[in-house]
C-alpha cells in the first residue's frame, strides 16, 4: 500500500485518477451501507419475529406498496447513477486530447517495447509530466493488458489490431507497468517502468537514447538488446530464463529438440533472429515464432545484434 494511498488504491498520479477514485468509493460506500442495512434488517426480523412457543403462529402481514416500490426505484436510480458516471469516465479515457504525445507500444511474451515518434525504442516508458500521452498498442502474440495502478488506466492489447489508451501524469516519479491478462508461464515477469520526467529531462533522454552514428556494431547491438526487450528472455550471465543465455553462446555446439546439432556461428545467429522457429534448442519452448523480427529490424540492426552476441 502506498504511504499516501489507501487499502484499496495507491496514491493517484494522473488527471483521471480522482474521477475514477470518486466512482470507486461511491460504489464501495453504497455497497457497505446496503450490506449493513440488509444484514441489520435480517437480524432484527430474526429476533422480533422469532417463534416463541409451539402454538405461536405468524400474524398475516398486508403488503406495503411504498416499501415494494422503494426497493425497485432506489436500486434503479443507483444503477443509473453508476452507469452514467462510469460511461462518462469511459468515454473520457477512450478519447485522447488532440495535442497528445503518441507512443507506440508493442506487447510480446514477456516484455514491453515502447517506440517514440523520432525512432527511439526503449523497454522503459519515459513520458513528460503534465502532458497528455496516447499509447497506440498492439500485441505480437497473445492477449495482454496494460495497467498502471497509479494512473488508473488499464486496457487490453489484442493481436492483429490496435487499441489505445491515454493518461496525463501529474507528478515526476517512477511507476510500475503490469500485464493484467494471463499470457503464459512468465506472465508475472512482464513488467516495465514508467518514468515521468520534466519536459527538459524527457527531451534530454530522447537525445541520449538515439544510437550514435559513431557507435561500433557491438555497441549498437547492446542498445538494441535492451530496446527490443531481448533481455526479458536471454540473459548475459549464463542464467537460464525462457531462452538460452547469450553468455558464451557464439561458437558452441547447439543441440536441438529433434536431436540435430549445429555450431552457433554468424549464420546460425542470424537465422535464429529472423526464423526463430527453424531450430529450437533442446529444453526450451518455441516462444518467438510470432515476433517477425524481419519486419522490425533492418539488416544493419541484425548485424549489430550478431556482433553483440559474439562478444558475450
Amino acid at each position: 500500500m502506498d504511504d499516501n494511498g489507501t487499502l484499496w488504491l495507491p496514491e493517484g498520479a494522473s488527471t483521471i485518477a480522482g474521477e475514477v477514485d470518486a466512482l470507486f468509493y461511491f460504489i464501495y460506500w453504497v455497497s457497505v451501507i446496503m450490506f449493513i442495512g440488509v444484514i441489520g434488517t435480517m437480524g432484527y426480523f430474526m429476533v422480533a419475529y422469532r417463534r416463541r412457543s409451539e402454538a405461536d403462529r405468524p400474524t398475516p402481514i398486508k403488503e406495503n406498496k411504498l416499501v415494494e416500490a422503494s426497493w425497485i426505484v432506489i436500486p434503479t436510480i443507483l444503477v443509473l447513477i453508476v452507469f452514467t458516471w462510469g460511461f462518462k469516465s469511459f468515454i473520457k479515457l477512450s478519447v485522447a486530447p488532440p495535442n497528445s504525445y503518441e507512443i507506440t507500444v508493442r506487447a510480446q511474451k514477456w516484455a514491453w517495447v515502447f517506440e517514440y515518434p523520432d525512432g527511439v525504442i526503449s523497454n522503459e516508458l519515459h513520458v513528460p509530466v503534465s502532458r497528455p500521452v496516447k499509447l497506440r498498442m498492439s500485441s505480437g502474440d497473445v492477449l495482454h493488458s496494460f495497467f498502471v495502478p497509479e494512473f488508473r488506466v488499464k486496457h487490453d492489447i489484442v493481436p492483429n489490431r490496435y487499441t489505445s489508451v491515454w493518461f496525463e501524469a501529474t507528478r515526476q516519479d517512477t511507476f510500475q507497468v503490469m500485464c493484467t491478462e494471463y499470457c503464459g508461464t512468465r506472465h508475472s515477469y512482464m513488467l516495465a517502468l514508467v518514468v515521468v520526467q520534466s519536459q527538459d529531462e524527457f527531451n534530454r533522454w530522447l537525445q541520449e537514447s538515439r544510437i550514435s552514428e559513431d557507435a561500433s556494431p557491438a555497441e549498437r547491438g547492446a542498445l538494441l538488446y535492451q530496446q527490443q526487450a531481448c533481455n526479458g528472455c536471454h540473459s548475459l550471465d549464463g542464467t537460464a530464463v525462457a531462452a538460452p543465455s547469450f553468455q558464451g553462446l557464439f561458437g558452441t555446439e547447439r543441440t536441438f529438440e529433434d536431436g540435430a546439432t549445429a555450431t552457433a556461428d554468424e549464420n546460425y545467429l542470424r537465422e535464429s533472429i529472423l526464423q526463430s522457429s527453424a531450430k529450437i534448442v533442446e529444453g526450451y519452448p518455441d516462444i518467438m515464432a510470432a515476433q517477425r523480427y524481419e519486419d522490425r529490424l533492418t539488416s544493419e540492426e541484425i548485424d549489430a545484434l550478431v556482433a553483440f552476441i559474439k562478444e558475450q
